[in-house]
C-alpha cells in the first residue's frame, strides 16, 4: 500500500470517529461552535460584572443616604462613583446658581481622575472655577427642561459651549487623545425642582437600552440622595440656628468661641467680641405689642448679617441680646465694626416703632482677658455701661476692678463647705472645695448641682447653669440694672440651700405632708437666709432675694404673704424658674410634665402665682428655646 493510500486511510478513520462523537459535525465546525459559545460566556461575564459594578454604585449612593454626610460630600461620592465603577471617564455635576440679578451654572462636584489635571494642563484653567451658562444645544436644552437623559458624540460643541474661549480644534483633539467619544447629561430634580445635571463623559460611542435604564435609576437615586442630605442639614441647622433671626443660637456661639480661643492661643492671634442689646425692647412690646418687638429683633439680626465678614459668627445669645465673634481683629478694629453696626442699625426704620438703637460692648482676646468667661463678662458690663450712659453708643471693655459675680459666688460655697454650714460629709466637701478653687464659672455651676442632688435625686445635671441664663434672659426683659443681675445670678444658684437641712425623708415623702411637716417645708427660704447665708460677708443683698422668692403674687406665699410688687422682681424671677423646673422633674407623688403641660400649668396659675406680665416674658423665652 502506497503513502497515499496510507493517508486516505487515516483520512476516512477520522471521519469515522468524527460521526461516532459528533455526528454530521465536522471538527472545525464544533470548534467554530465552541468558541462562539466561549464569547457568549464573556459577553455574560461583561455583563454580570457591569451590573455588580452598577449595584455597588447605587449601593455606595444608599450608604451616602443614611451617613449624615453634607450635601457636598454626597455629591462627590456620586460623581466618583459612577466614574470609578462604571468605566466612565470624567463626571461633574453642574448646580446653577444665582447671584442678585446674575444666574449661571457652577460645578458642583467632580470626579478625581488624571483627566481633570490633564484638563488643568492642557488649558490652562480649572473647569471648577468657571461660571457657566447652559450651551446652545436644543437638544440639551429640551432635555434640562423636560427631565429626559440626553447623550451626544458632540463633545467640542458641549465643552466650547460651556468655556467659548476655547478653540474647538484644539477641544476635539484634546478628547481624542483622552479616547473620550460621548458625553450622557441626566438631569437631576430635587422637591419638584430642577436640582441640577449629571454630566458623563464616556469612551463609547453610543448607550444601550440597558445603560439608559441604569442611568435613569441611578439619577432617581442621586435625587433622593439630594432629598436625604438637605433633610439632613435642615436639621442640622435647626439645632445651631434661632428660629426666628435666622442666626447662631448661643450653644452653638460658646461651642465656636472656645474652639476659636484654642486657635487664638496656637496662632497668637486676637480676636474681639462685640456684645449688642436692642434698646427699650419692654418699651416696644407694651406700646405696639410683642409682635413689633420680634419685628425689631429680626431688624437688628439682619443689620448684623449684612455687616459681618464671612468668618464671623454672630448670634442671638436670647430675647434682644447678640454677641458677634471677629476672628483676627483686635479692639480698634472691634471699634469701627461695632460704630459701624449702631449706625446701621440707628438708620433702620420700622412701622409704627419708627427708628430703633442699640448698646454695644466691645472686648478683645489677648488684651483684655485670656480667660473667656471673663472676656465675656467683660462685654456684658461695656454693653450695660453704654446702656447706663444713654444708650444708642458702643464703649470699649475696661478691667475688672470690682470682684465678679462668679468670685463672690464661689467664695460663698466654699465658706459654706469649710464651714459645714450644711449638713454634708468631710470628703464631699474636701472634693468640692477643691473644685472651687480653680475659679472655674463650670466648676462653680458643677459644684451647685451636686449640692442640689443631695436633696432632689431628680435634678439633672447642667439645670443649674440652665436656671442662671433663663434667669439673666428675664432679668433683662425687666431692665435691671447690672449690679441687680449679678446678685440674681447667685441668689439662683442659692436660693434652695435651705433644703439640705430638712430630713431627706420629708423631701422624698410620697404621702400628703401633714400640717407639721408643710410648715417644716417652709421654713427653707427662712434657713437658708438666715441660718447658713447671713453670717457669710459680701453677699448681704442676697438674702432678702433668697427669703422672698416662695411669696406669690396674690399674698397666699410665705414665709410672709407679701404680694404684687411688694415682692422683689428677683425673688418672682426665681419662683417661676423653680417651679418650672420642678414640673419638668420627676416626684415621688407624680410622674414628670412634658415641657408643653408645664407651659400650661404656669399658665394657669397667671396673677395667683406670678404675674400676667412675668409669665408672658418666662413663656415666650421657654418656647423660643432661647437657653
Amino acid at each position: 500500500m502506497g503513502f497515499f493510500s496510507s493517508f486516505k486511510t487515516f483520512l476516512n478513520r477520522i471521519d469515522q470517529v468524527e460521526s461516532s462523537v459528533y455526528g454530521q459535525e465536522s471538527l472545525l465546525e464544533v470548534y467554530e461552535k465552541n468558541a462562539k459559545l466561549e464569547e457568549e460566556i464573556a459577553q455574560r461575564t461583561r455583563e454580570l460584572d457591569r451590573a455588580n459594578k452598577q449595584m455597588l454604585s447605587l449601593q455606595h449612593i444608599w450608604n451616602m443616604m443614611n451617613s449624615s454626610e453634607p450635601l457636598s460630600s454626597v455629591l462627590n461620592a456620586i460623581v466618583n462613583s459612577i466614574q470609578g465603577e462604571l468605566g466612565y471617564i470624567y463626571s461633574f455635576i453642574i448646580k446653577p446658581q444665582i447671584e442678585g440679578e446674575d444666574s449661571y451654572i457652577q460645578i458642583a462636584a467632580s470626579s478625581r481622575d488624571d483627566f481633570a489635571r490633564k484638563f488643568v494642563k492642557h488649558f490652562n484653567c480649572k473647569i471648577s472655577d468657571y461660571k457657566m451658562h447652559y450651551p446652545g444645544i436644543e437638544g440639551l436644552k429640551e432635555a434640562v427642561i423636560n427631565n429626559k437623559i440626553y447623550q451626544s458624540q458632540n463633545l467640542s460643541e458641549l465643552v466650547c459651549g460651556f468655556f467659548p474661549s476655547l478653540e474647538k480644534d484644539n477641544v476635539e483633539n484634546f478628547f481624542k487623545e483622552a479616547n473620550m467619544k460621548s458625553y450622557i447629561l441626566l438631569p437631576l430634580m430635587s422637591k419638584q425642582v430642577h436640582f441640577g445635571s449629571l454630566i458623563v463623559f464616556s469612551s463609547r460611542e453610543s448607550v444601550s437600552d440597558t445603560e439608559l435604564n441604569f442611568l435613569g435609576l441611578f439619577a432617581k437615586q442621586i435625587e433622593l440622595a439630594i432629598t436625604i442630605a438637605d433633610l439632613f442639614q435642615a436639621v442640622k441647622e435647626q439645632a445651631i440656628t434661632d428660629s426666628m433671626t435666622g442666626l447662631y443660637n448661643r450653644r452653638y456661639f460658646e461651642d465656636f468661641i472656645k474652639k476659636e480661643a484654642i486657635r487664638a492661643d496656637r496662632q497668637n492671634q486676637k480676636f474681639t467680641v462685640i456684645g449688642l442689646d436692642l434698646d427699650h425692647l419692654k418699651q416696644i412690646n407694651d406700646v405696639y405689642g410683642h409682635n413689633y418687638g420680634d419685628i425689631a429683633i429680626k431688624a437688628i439680626a439682619e443689620v448684623i448679617k449684612n455687616n459681618a465678614r464671612s468668618i464671623d459668627v454672630a448670634a442671638r445669645m436670647g430675647g434682644e441680646e447678640f454677641n458677634i465673634v471677629l476672628p483676627g481683629i483686635d479692639s480698634a478694629g472691634g471699634l469701627v465694626a461695632a460704630e459701624r453696626i449702631r449706625k446701621a442699625i440707628e438708620g433702620v426704620e420700622l412701622e409704627k416703632i419708627g427708628h430703633i438703637t442699640a448698646s454695644l460692648g466691645v472686648s478683645t482676646y489677648f488684651e483684655h482677658s485670656e480667660d473667656l468667661d471673663e472676656l465675656l463678662e467683660l462685654t456684658d458690663q461695656a454693653m450695660y455701661e453704654s446702656k447706663r450712659n444713654g444708650r444708642n453708643r458702643v464703649t470699649i471693655a475696661k478691667p475688672a476692678f470690682t470682684t465678679s459675680w462668679q468670685e463672690i459666688a464661689i467664695k460663698t460655697f466654699i465658706d459654706i463647705l469649710t464651714m459645714h454650714r450644711v449638713p454634708l460629709d468631710d470628703i464631699t466637701s474636701k472634693l468640692l472645695t477643691e473644685k472651687l478653687k480653680e475659679l472655674n464659672k463650670e466648676r462653680l455651676y458643677q459644684v451647685a448641682d451636686t449640692l442640689v442632688s443631695t436633696y432632689n435625686p431628680a435634678h439633672e445635671a447642667g439645670n443649674v447653669k440652665l436656671k442662671v441664663q433663663l434667669a439673666t434672659l428675664l432679668a433683662k426683659r425687666f431692665d435691671l440694672s447690672k449690679e441687680c443681675i449679678d446678685n440674681l445670678k447667685i441668689a439662683v444658684l442659692l436660693y434652695d440651700i435651705g433644703n439640705t437641712m430638712l430630713p431627706k425623708e420629708l423631701l422624698n415623702k410620697s404621702e400628703p405632708l401633714t400640717e407639721e411637716e408643710k410648715i417644716s417645708i417652709k421654713q427653707h427660704p427662712v434657713i437658708a437666709a438666715r441660718e447658713i447665708l447671713k453670717p457669710i460677708s459680701n453677699i448681704s443683698d442676697i438674702i432678702p432675694i433668697i427669703e422672698k422668692h416662695h411669696e406669690n403674687w396674690n399674698g397666699s406665699g410665705y414665709p410672709n404673704k407679701i404680694s404684687g410688687e411688694e415682692i422683689p422682681i428677683e425673688s418672682q424671677i426665681i419662683l417661676i424658674i423653680d417651679s418650672y423646673f420642678a414640673l419638668l422633674e420627676k416626684r415621688p407623688y407624680r410622674d414628670a410634665k412634658s415641657k408643653e403641660d408645664a407651659i400650661m400649668t404656669i399658665m394657669g396659675e397667671i396673677n395667683s402665682k406670678w404675674s400676667d406680665k412675668l409669665a408672658k416674658e418666662f413663656i415666650g423665652i421657654v418656647r423660643n428655646d432661647l437657653i
